[in-house]
């Protein structure tokens, strides 16, 4: 069979393993063009026209390089619309939310955005307007009192009406992405994300994968986006077969109804355990290190571990940057390298760290429990430095005789309880 690397597969041979293949339902794909101008007409809450007014500047806020969205479409269509609403072009500034990942190049703006490429311009997180505060230990559970700022770059905070597209796909802390969180982390500085990404938040119950319900990092990602004055979102989800669904309206709606699609698109039951599970990444995920890490967290971190006490996982990444060159990934790369072992790492990493370098908490939080090897990259040496194994091949990681569970999209996979 094969599994994903780059922008193309390897076959995995391994006839000495016992190999199940975790594949979800897939869905029915939907023509995005189509089903957007539909979610625009059908929105979920006050129509785009009713949110915009012919004088306003308008912000709208997409994803950047590391989320697979077809952003020309969605912003072809949200432009005809503003067109109808009289909102001049000049008036628009496409903001590309690049939290703390590093900024876009002028070829990487033109292949995503194609004829809008023009409009964009890359977020920048030292130049922000704070525009409210979210109470820390708020969300259901009791304050502690602090203040945490919400700050938005000035292209969105100055804004008179804050759009956003996105995508809606299972994420290791707020249940899944998309709504607010686009505008509020993409769009945002480092002390949202701080808090957000922290320890105290990653530590509480209902932070998980695949939960929106009773989640304090969505509800919290959620508040913030109101006092950013998100007025309207267009967000799509995927699957294995392509676009699911496409939403557009209120943000909470949206995520709601787009989450849904996907859980049942994606949820594979799960009845037993392995000794391996051989992680599905692709580009571009798997272009960094700290993107491509999330495959095995959101297995060993998801509703069901599939792996025995001392499993290994298993990741095909080309890393072909590397561990990635954002402060993001520059504070993960830095904290792997600099530790001795998993264990000292985590329990170090619990009294707090920058933003940033939450990947490598939640790393560390696997590590303690599972080898992690991450095969036919072309860095292996910085994997080594890691705490992580790097090999060839995905065969060279597998123990002859071993009970291995492969998945193919691993990203965009949910193992449940079987």
């Amino acid at each position: 069979m094969e599994i994903p690397l780059g922008t193309g597969a390897i076959d995995l041979a391994r006839p000495d393993c016992e190999l199940t293949v975790a594949t979800a339902p897939g869905g029915e794909p939907v023509d995005v063009r189509a089903a957007a101008e539909r979610a625009l007409e059908e929105p979920l809450g006050p129509s785009l026209e009713s949110r915009v007014d012919p004088d306003d500047d308008v912000a709208i806020v997409v994803t950047d390089i590391t989320r697979k969205a077809p952003d020309d479409v969605l912003l072809d269509v949200l432009l005809d619309r503003l067109a109808d609403c009289d909102v001049a072009r000049e008036r628009v500034t496409v903001v590309v939310g690049l939290g703390l990942h590093r900024p876009m190049t002028d070829a990487e703006l033109g292949d995503m955005l194609g004829p809008h490429a023009d409009l964009a311009v890359n977020h920048d997180p030292e130049s922000v307007v704070e525009v409210g505060t979210v109470a820390s230990g708020s969300s259901g559970e009791a304050a502690t009192g602090a203040e945490i700022p919400v700050e938005i770059g000035e292209p969105v905070a100055n804004a008179g009406t804050v759009l956003s597209t996105g995508v809606v796909e299972p994420h290791q802390y707020a249940g899944f992405s998309g709504g607010a969180k686009t505008v509020v982390i993409g769009a945002g500085s480092e002390s949202l994300i701080r808090y957000t990404h922290g320890p105290e938040m990653l530590a509480r119950e209902g932070v998980r994968l695949g939960r929106v319900e009773g989640n304090p990092f969505r509800e919290t990602v959620d508040e913030a986006g109101d006092l950013a004055g998100v007025d309207f979102s267009v967000n799509l989800t995927h699957g294995p077969a392509g676009v699911l669904g496409v939403r557009a309206g209120d943000g909470r709606r949206v995520v709601q109804e787009l989450a849904a699609v996907a859980r049942g698109a994606l949820s594979v039951p799960i009845d037993r355990e392995f000794d391996a599970v051989v992680c599905g990444v692709g580009a571009p995920k798997d272009a960094t290190l700290y993107q491509a890490t999330r495959a095995a967290t959101y297995v060993a971190l998801g509703d069901r571990n599939p792996l025995r006490e001392g499993g290994r996982l298993v990741v095909p990444a080309e890393l072909s940057e590397g561990a990635g060159d954002g402060t993001g990934e520059e504070r993960f790369y830095r904290r792997l390298r600099e530790a001795s072992d998993a264990e000292s790492l985590y329990r170090e990493m619990r009294s707090g760290y920058a933003a940033g370098a939450q990947r490598a908490f939640v790393v560390a939080r696997v590590l303690r429990d599972h080898d992690l090897y991450v095969t036919n990259s072309e860095v292996p040496d910085v994997v080594e430095t890691c705490l992580m194994h790097a090999e060839d091949d995905v065969a060279d990681a597998l123990e002859a005789g071993s009970e291995v569970l492969v998945v193919p999209d691993a990203l965009h996979t949910l193992l449940v309880d079987g």
